[in-house]
């Protein structure tokens, strides 16, 4: 079996660059008519979701922390089969990690997987002090392997020219290529950060500009004669039985926040997914047996989602009719009541009672611990989950009671009060995000909600033409 020419790209610290040179090296690969494979390191989806963009194909995730060191490793192998290049692009600092020894940083996720490291570099009003902090770099952990140095933020060639010499001369990593200064910033931003490629209708033009910068400026011969070969794990073999349970999942501009893991983890517990836009479907289709509601951006759709009254009382309706719902961050905040938005309300599912608004600053950022407290259709009680928020919604006014929460936050913001869960029915909507090849435990329970839900409407007699409401 062929090996898969693989490096990771790291930082110095998060504003680095990395997302730029990572979306025009893979799409620039991409382009010599090569199959790449993308991945991302830690909770992430915007950065994740471009880089697919880039490859043509999805962005998976390795997270140490949500992740064992086997899961990492047999995603990376699992999902590099097929392919000529692997890039895992790192995130903040190359060294970061939870804690002052590094633990789940970058430098030791390159270390499990013995990737090489090309380093990206803010040249940014600085020339030989870039050598200093590479030549650091260096020195700090010596069993991390450079394969070189990206620049970025390049303003004249002069500047170029003092920082290549100064590296040339007190280290031995080459130069790989430069990446100039813009004028403009090609990921288009807003408050919250990069803009999501899903609602940029120039993504498409960004990234083939991020290619041709990329082709330019880049030494890509020289990037890959240093990346590693990696053997592949061979193909999974395709099942042959057909999917038996039918789960609808919210997937337009509004809910775009999901792990490529979670829904093929789905898809092998034997569910067909069906896409679903909230924004302009009138209902939710009969036929499914399970709603999952990922994140998103709700309060950037909030007109649309309020003028589609009849989808959110569709929602509402199945939900007292028992259909199993798991709804993170923004899938929470759209079972609301509403949510408040520059003195405007919008009303939204209206399933629980509790109205949301925005902060002026992330309200939750960052990983979480809980452990299930109270009976809910997904989770045993004493189970103890990893996941992370990061949100700048919050509860404006909520009529409920803190202990009827099913959650307890170990770690995290949670809900309300250090709790997380709203539960009704058959419906679970919290804060945290979880990765599927992180939680065993996610899609084999909610393969067992759905199943137990179709089983109840067979027995009942239940067909499309209900409208699924019996």
């Amino acid at each position: 079996m062929e090996r898969v020419n693989s490096l990771v790209l790291a930082g110095l610290s998060g504003g680095s660059g990395k997302s730029v040179v990572s979306v025009g090296l893979i799409a620039a690969l991409k382009n010599r008519g090569r199959g790449v494979a993308a991945f991302k390191k830690g909770p992430d989806y915007i950065d994740a979701g471009w880089m697919s963009k880039a490859a043509g194909q999805p962005c998976y995730n390795l997270d140490p922390y949500l992740m064992s060191p086997a899961a990492i490793v047999s995603t990376f192998q699992g999902h590099i089969n097929g392919c000529d290049y692997a890039v895992v692009e790192g995130n903040r600092g190359i060294f970061d990690g939870v804690n002052a020894g590094g633990e789940f940083s970058t430098a030791e996720l390159a270390q499990l997987l013995e990737l090489p490291v090309l380093l990206v570099v803010n040249c940014s009003k600085t020339t030989r002090t870039v050598a200093a902090l590479v030549l650091g770099c260096q020195a700090f952990d010596p069993r991390i392997k450079f394969a070189g140095v990206i620049l970025n933020q390049i303003a004249t060639n002069r500047h170029e020219s003092i920082i290549r010499q100064s590296l040339e001369r007190y280290t031995d990593l080459p130069v790989l290529g430069i990446m100039p200064r813009l004028k403009q910033d090609i990921f288009p931003m807003r408050h919250l950060g990069v803009t999501p490629h899903q609602e940029y209708a120039a993504a498409g033009d960004a990234v083939d500009r991020l290619a041709a910068l990329a082709e330019t400026h880049f030494d890509l011969d020289a990037i890959v004669a240093r990346m590693r070969g990696i053997v592949p794990l061979p193909p999974a073999h395709s099942s042959s039985v057909k999917p038996r349970l039918t789960i609808g999942v919210l997937r337009d501009a509004a809910f775009q926040f999901y792990y490529e893991e979670n829904l093929e983890a789905l898809q092998s517990g034997g569910a067909r997914l069906v896409m679903i836009d909230a924004l302009h479907s009138r209902e939710l289709p009969p036929e499914i047996d399970g709603l999952y509601i990922g994140g998103g951006f709700p309060e950037t759709s909030a007109q649309q989602l309020a003028d589609n009254a009849t989808f959110r009382q569709s929602v509402r309706y199945r939900i007292d009719a028992g259909l199993p719902v798991y709804a993170e961050c923004g899938g929470l905040i759209f079972l609301g009541r509403s949510i408040i938005l520059e003195g405007c309300e919008y009303p939204l599912a209206g399933v629980f009672p509790v109205t949301f608004t925005l902060g002026a600053k992330p309200q939750a950022h960052g990983y979480s611990t809980f452990t299930v407290e109270k009976a809910n259709s997904f989770y045993p009680v004493g189970a103890r989950i990893k996941g992370h928020e990061f949100r700048y919604s919050m509860v404006h006014q909520w009529d409920g009671v803190t202990e009827d929460l099913a959650l307890s936050m170990e770690r995290g913001a949670g809900f309300y009060g250090g709790r997380d869960g709203l539960v009704k029915n058959n419906v679970l909507a919290l804060y945290t995000h979880v990765l599927a090849s992180g939680t065993p435990q996610w899609a084999p329970g909610f393969i067992a909600a759905a199943r137990e839900h179709a089983m109840r409407r067979a027995s009942a007699g239940c067909s499309a033409e209900c409208g699924g409401l019996c």
